[in-house]
């Protein structure tokens, strides 16, 4: 496992933007896809992006698709989540999280986890 920081959250206006950072802590963050969640009061933690150990392969859900983008910084063990046009149903708790495994795009696949930083967006 490997300990995950994010940070970047914070109350923004409805089009607004945010980018969200997550720091790894460790010297194998490169054979780690990452991946961003959120979860909302009362709601499941639910997929957000994620993109592959190599950078080279990003993966979104489809209500954030052109207006979010994961990035990733092996040479600064960080994940970025910039986004853009935010929406208040936006509004959550936003996780990062590594695996080594295939399938990225699948919670249950994630064996660490930050603590979260919320976002807010108000209309």
């Amino acid at each position: 496992q490997v300990q995950l920081v994010e940070s970047g959250g914070g109350l923004v206006q409805a089009r607004g933007s945010l980018r969200l950072s997550c720091a790894a802590l460790g010297r194998t963050f490169s054979t780690y896809a990452m991946g961003w969640f959120r979860q909302a009061p009362g709601k499941e933690r639910e997929f957000v992006a994620a993109i592959s150990r190599s950078g080279g392969s990003t993966y979104y859900k489809d209500p954030v698709k052109g207006r979010f983008t994961i990035s990733r910084d092996n040479a600064k063990n960080t994940v970025y989540l910039q986004m853009n046009s935010l929406e208040p149903e936006d509004t959550a708790l936003y996780y990062c999280a590594a695996t080594k495994q295939i399938l990225i795009t699948i919670r249950n696949t994630y064996d660490s986890w930050g603590q979260g930083t919320q976002v807010t967006v108000s209309s």
